[in-house]
């Protein structure tokens, strides 16, 4: 988080002096640590505290002309996709599967993670009906992708799905996820016709020299029929050396870019990880939540393996388009859709930074002076809670506190949709003084 809002966490939750803000904090705290030893029973360990390190890569990036996006969740150089620049929002996006069979067997893959998995495995779904209601139900849509499994599996249905995609969406985006194994001239041919914007390759660092050599071919022909090819591919912690020669060959073929995904584990397979080394960072999210990303926590040292190969890029004059794409990155598009449309209330705000929700707190002791410095302001829209004994209030009005000495708690709330109704759900209490907090540049 920016140093002007202390992240409490077991460490800094000593910082706080009043006994009923420590106490509100702690139990997210204790919540986390709890969360924390559930991934430690599934058999994996947490890497150990190392914050410095990306903050201090994160440094060194704005003088090599990288762009910088969603708080420092996503950075790339040269170019970015237009549906990477969308994905951030979650707006008029859509990502679809004809089924989810898969040649391949990545001890790393989400998929199992998602509901209907073993149906889907085995079965296909029925696309055109869910294209068609997708149409009908006015759903704005700029961007279609067809993902896996691996599509081109089902050459027939993934023609069907472009073409019909192309016609009931004429103006739309559309790309195509593969892993090249089954890509040939005909089925490019037959997506060219159906105008297809995009295609992400997937390349497996476990495969033999020979077999990567084999998709790096597929990726050249593919270059002849479709505008923009891209690989993506999650960055292995240690594996920059064979990082770099990729980034190099895929240069000098002309690759439109690269996208480099966070290394994630998906709560299988532990026995692969440990044995590779592998542990979850030390702080899987800033704000701990029930994602929709298909499950999964962040690899320790992958952030850092893919900012080092982005700071090669430009050192080296890469041409290609080099995007870092975190988890959190992925994250930040439920968040705004579950908060873009609540309407906040005179003590929430809507934060254009990470898209939750944010109010400020105060606490116990503390509360009268605030109160009075508050109404000295000419603000008077704040709540008290008396069961919890803090007032809460809106976060523009901190710097009517210039002149007193407290903690204040910000507050960062999400909007759920349940069956018994709306509710507005907090999940982390962070620590600021009225003298660091900046408004405009923290929230």
């Amino acid at each position: 988080m920016n140093a002007m809002i202390i992240d409490i966490n077991e460490e800094t939750l000593r910082q706080i002096h009043n006994p009923e803000f420590a106490e509100h904090a702690g139990t997210y705290v204790k919540i986390y640590q709890d969360f924390l030893d559930q991934v430690r029973q599934s058999g994996i360990e947490i890497g150990s505290r190392n914050i410095d390190e990306p903050a201090s890569l994160l440094q060194n990036l704005p003088s090599k002309n990288i762009t910088r996006r969603n708080d420092d969740k996503s950075l790339y150089l040269n170019w970015i996709s237009p549906a990477c620049e969308a994905c951030q929002k979650a707006q008029g996006s859509v990502t679809m599967f004809i089924s989810l069979m898969c040649n391949r067997n990545c001890y790393f893959c989400f998929n199992s993670n998602q509901n209907d998995y073993k149906r889907y495995s085995r079965y296909k779904r029925n696309f055109i009906q869910e294209l068609e209601q997708l149409k009908q139900s006015g759903h704005k849509v700029d961007y279609l992708a067809l993902t896996g499994g691996e599509p081109t599996l089902h050459p027939k249905e993934l023609s069907h799905f472009f073409a019909f995609g192309r016609q009931e969406f004429p103006q739309t985006h559309m790309r195509l996820y593969t892993s090249g194994d089954f890509l040939d001239q005909t089925i490019l041919q037959e997506l060219a016709r159906n105008q297809l914007d995009e295609i992400r390759f997937s390349i497996k660092l476990e495969d033999a020299a020979s077999k990567r050599l084999k998709v790096l071919d597929k990726i050249t022909l593919a270059q002849k029929y479709i505008p923009n090819v891209l690989v993506e591919m999650p960055v292995l912690p240690g594996s920059t050396p064979i990082m770099q020669d990729l980034l190099r060959e895929l240069d000098k073929r002309g690759v439109r870019g690269i996208n480099l995904l966070e290394f994630c584990y998906p709560f299988h397979n532990a026995d692969i990880y440990r044995q590779q080394g592998f542990k979850i960072k030390h702080r899987p999210f800033r704000i701990l939540y029930d994602y929709w990303y298909a499950g999964a926590l962040p690899v320790a040292h992958s952030e850092r393996d893919c900012l080092k190969l982005l700071e090669f890029a430009a050192d080296e004059g890469l041409k290609l388009g080099v995007h870092y794409c975190s988890l959190e990155n992925k994250n930040t598009g439920q968040i705004y859709r579950q908060n873009v449309e609540h309407q906040p209330d005179k003590i929430r705000y809507f934060s254009p930074k990470d898209f939750f929700l944010k109010s400020a707190k105060v606490y116990g002791r503390d509360v009268p002076m605030v109160k009075k410095a508050l109404h000295k302001g000419g603000y008077y829209s704040y709540q008290y809670n008396r069961e919890y004994r803090y007032l809460e209030f809106h976060v523009s009005q901190i710097s009517k506190l210039q002149n007193v000495e407290v903690e204040i708690g910000i507050s960062s709330t999400v909007a759920e949709e349940r069956k018994d109704g709306n509710y507005l759900r907090e999940l982390k209490l962070d620590l600021t003084y009225p003298k660091l907090f900046n408004f405009s540049t923290d929230v």
